[in-house]
């Protein structure tokens, strides 16, 4: 059964190229204006709608729910809940910081509370969040801290992990952006066999699917050649895998991380975990980041994101490429169907009962 709740998109920083490849998204699909919400301000998106191609009819909710209501081809915006300040096209600002984080907030609110079914984030600049007075690294470390203060825990209770996929590969990484000396020290069996299980969980649970096959890279080259090429597959990786499928997880390996990604693409495996950042992202990039997506695993809801910046160099141009973000609209949709969002009518529009501009 699908879920009748909105995807929340956030508005990203507006000095960069979010705001344009959302309104572009929006004319490339018309009738996902029913499902899909933006956190952001009705003057700063219609800018963007006007550098894109011309006016776009924009609908102001006042509830979520409202969504289902929108006619197709409308944008619907959910408010920002502040004044918005100004900001100058192209440059890191607190001004475009303090959007930014706003936006990911009441975002980030409205998952929690179950008023929409995922997130989608356009991109940020950290920068710009620091001045802004946000002290989160980025999205997901943001994202973490509001989930786990609305669970009532301590961040460190809630891990998670970074998948970077596209339609043909998905891998999970051990560790993200640190030192390859301090990855290394990284790949421990309690990190390791805590990243299957988020992994499973993501799948099995947030997605719903009946199993997950997880391969687990290998370290060293050939997997360590039986301790040849290093001692870690035997020490750390083997028995970490070995406590997984004592759980009931569907893992194996330790594979040679020089050929796990394309037996993966070729359809042996549904994901596989990397164990440092490049060994997982260099394959997934190297097939092209058009249609790359960043989501946040171990999360109480589905995160996703477009895998590209903010451009400050190409906002304002109307060529920045919405390809990517496309892509995370349509794995944020709870059955991973880009025709079911093509598809999905939530009631006939009707005489939208809010602020249409």
């Amino acid at each position: 059964m699908k879920s009748l709740h909105p995807i929340a998109i956030t508005l990203g920083d507006p000095a960069g190229i979010g705001p344009e490849i959302i309104t572009q998204v929006f004319r490339r699909h018309p009738s996902w204006s029913s499902r899909c919400v933006v956190v952001g301000d009705i003057s700063i998106l219609r800018e963007a709608a006007e550098i894109t191609g011309g006016a776009l009819p924009l609908a102001e909710l006042d509830d979520w729910s409202d969504a289902m209501h929108v006619p197709p081809g409308t944008l619907p915006v959910r408010p920002l809940a502040m004044d918005v300040p100004a900001f100058t096209r192209g440059r890191v600002s607190a001004a475009a910081g303090q959007i930014a984080a706003e936006s990911i907030r009441q975002a980030a609110q409205a998952a929690l509370s179950g008023q929409v079914s995922a997130i989608v984030t356009a991109p940020i600049n950290k920068a710009a969040l620091q001045a802004a007075g946000v002290d989160f690294p980025g999205h997901t470390e943001f994202l973490q801290a509001l989930a786990a203060d609305d669970l009532g825990i301590p961040v460190d209770d809630l891990p998670v992990r970074m998948m970077l996929s596209n339609p043909e590969l998905k891998t999970v990484l051990v560790s993200i952006h640190v030192s390859l000396r301090q990855a290394m020290d990284l790949v421990t069996v309690p990190r390791l066999l805590e990243t299957c299980r988020i992994t499973h969980r993501h799948f099995t649970k947030q997605l719903g699917h009946a199993r997950c096959r997880i391969a687990v890279a290998g370290l060293n080259p050939h997997a360590g050649e039986g301790g040849l090429f290093g001692t870690e597959e035997l020490d750390v990786i083997q028995p970490a895998i070995q406590a997984a499928r004592l759980e009931g997880m569907d893992v194996s390996g330790p594979w040679p991380p020089d050929t796990v990604f394309m037996q993966a693409r070729q359809g042996m495996f549904d994901v596989v975990v990397a164990l440092y950042h490049d060994q997982g992202l260099i394959p997934v990039k190297y097939m092209g980041i058009q249609h790359g997506v960043n989501t946040t695993l171990g999360l109480p809801f589905i995160r996703t994101s477009p895998d590209h910046g903010t451009a400050f160099d190409l906002a304002g141009r109307a060529v920045a490429d919405p390809s990517s973000l496309e892509s995370a609209i349509e794995a944020a949709w709870p059955d991973h169907s880009p025709s079911a969002i093509q598809g999905f009518q939530g009631g006939n529009p009707v005489a939208i009962p809010y602020n249409t501009q």
